[in-house]
């Protein structure tokens, strides 16, 4: 297949790129961020295009994909909420502008998009089913919802074939932002530590390599319209990966919780993922061993 990833620069994105490079596809990347020919190849990109992620980007590659996936777009509720215009841009339009590329000039080209539980809100500590009420409480929720919509009308009125995939933590080695790289700074640098919230707070995590098995399971399933959640069953509180990624560093650490909510944050997601393992898809990664495997690799960055 030839396959376009958008946002390919991008954690989800890169190496999304490199699980379909590494089973025999052509893969193209387009985005932001600088990266030389060297650099991409290494995440199975056969080329890159540095470009905002339009309608007429997409026409000056001047080539037919059988596969996009689209990793673009905003992945903060912080940056939501900071920038709802830009994040409204980078969610919705670039979806829109990508469907009706597909519409007009690659008609026969899936398409699947990355969605997240956000677009539910505050369900409480429950496993989330997809087709659960929808109530976004962020921005960010908003925008993702409003995505897949437009992803449905496309399916329902043009014949387009989609796959949105909620994707709840993804983590593994190379993200370099969120929680688990917060801590892991923290951790390191003092002997006391404090975050947000109670610690009871709740999410379901799924590993990077498990995120992008997905991906391809879906691509090779997909023949209409398909909304699955992508996680991988298991709820955790942060309290217990802040106090794992602690005995992983072998120091003994004083881990404390201002009580402090941040806006636009649900207490709990817990993904049921019923549909995802009916498709013969299954996580393979134990949160033990990614949170061990995470922390050597922050630690072979100081190396």
């Amino acid at each position: 297949m030839n396959i376009l990833i958008t946002g390919a620069y991008g954690f989800l994105g890169r190496n999304t790129a490199k699980k379909f490079k590494n089973v025999g596809h052509v893969v193209v990347g387009m985005g932001h961020g600088k990266w030389d020919k060297d650099e991409y190849s290494q995440w199975g990109l056969d080329d890159w295009y540095e470009t905002t992620i339009t309608f007429e980007a997409l026409l000056s590659l001047n080539k037919t994909f059988d596969l996009i996936v689209h990793c673009g777009g905003s992945g903060s509720v912080g940056f939501s909420y900071e920038n709802p215009y830009e994040d409204f841009k980078k969610s919705v339009q670039s979806t829109l502008d990508i469907l009706e590329y597909i519409r007009l000039q690659n008609p026969d080209c899936k398409f699947i998009y990355p969605s997240s539980p956000a677009v539910q809100g505050n369900l409480g500590n429950i496993r989330i089913k997809e087709e659960m009420a929808a109530a976004p409480i962020s921005p960010y929720g908003f925008h993702k919802k409003i995505a897949e919509e437009l992803c449905l009308s496309y399916h329902k009125n043009y014949n387009i074939q989609v796959g949105i995939i909620r994707f709840f933590s993804i983590y593994g080695n190379g993200l370099q932002k969120q929680l688990l790289w917060d801590a892991c700074k923290k951790i390191q640098n003092s002997d006391k530590v404090t975050f947000f919230g109670t610690g009871k707070e709740t999410r379901d995590w799924i590993h990077i390599s498990d995120a992008t098995s997905l991906i391809e399971c879906v691509a090779k399933n997909l023949t209409d319209f398909h909304l699955i959640n992508g996680g991988s069953g298991e709820s955790t509180s942060i309290e217990t990966i802040i106090r794992q990624l602690c005995k992983y560093f072998q120091k003994p650490v004083e881990v404390c919780f201002n009580c402090q909510v941040k806006e636009g944050d649900p207490t709990h997601f817990w993904a049921d993922n019923t549909k995802a393992l009916a498709l013969g898809w299954k996580p393979t990664m134990k949160i033990e061993d990614g949170l061990a495997d995470y922390v050597g690799y922050y630690h072979s960055l100081a190396r």
